[in-house]
């Protein structure tokens, strides 16, 4: 659901702000998650997973917290009291990751 958000599963997206790839890592995301090609799928997505379920595991669990912490950075959710920041861009973002979650596991059923 983030690849398909963040990048149409296209591995060459590059973002305006400079991220890269499936699931569109920024220089030092990368940096941190091992990550030395960010055009390559498979070190994409590890790194990408790593940063998602660090982000799960700091936020207690709540996917929507994370996923808003995917998109915004995670020192936005904790300057609003472990909220989703009011940026429309963050909001739609959740939404869309998490109906698009919902989707897959509903196919998969």
């Amino acid at each position: 659901a983030v690849v398909r958000a963040e990048s149409a599963y296209d591995p060459n997206a590059v973002s305006s702000a400079g991220a890269v790839g499936l699931m569109q890592l920024m220089p030092a995301t990368a940096r941190q998650y091992g990550v030395k090609n960010r055009r390559d799928p498979a070190q994409n997505l590890l790194g990408g997973s790593r940063f998602l379920r660090y982000l799960i595991r700091r936020f207690d669990n709540d996917l929507s917290l994370a996923l808003a912490a995917y998109n915004a950075g995670e020192g936005a959710v904790m300057r609003y009291g472990k909220r989703i920041p009011p940026y429309r861009e963050t909001q739609n973002y959740v939404r869309k990751v998490l109906a698009f979650y919902r989707r897959a596991r509903q196919a998969r059923s």
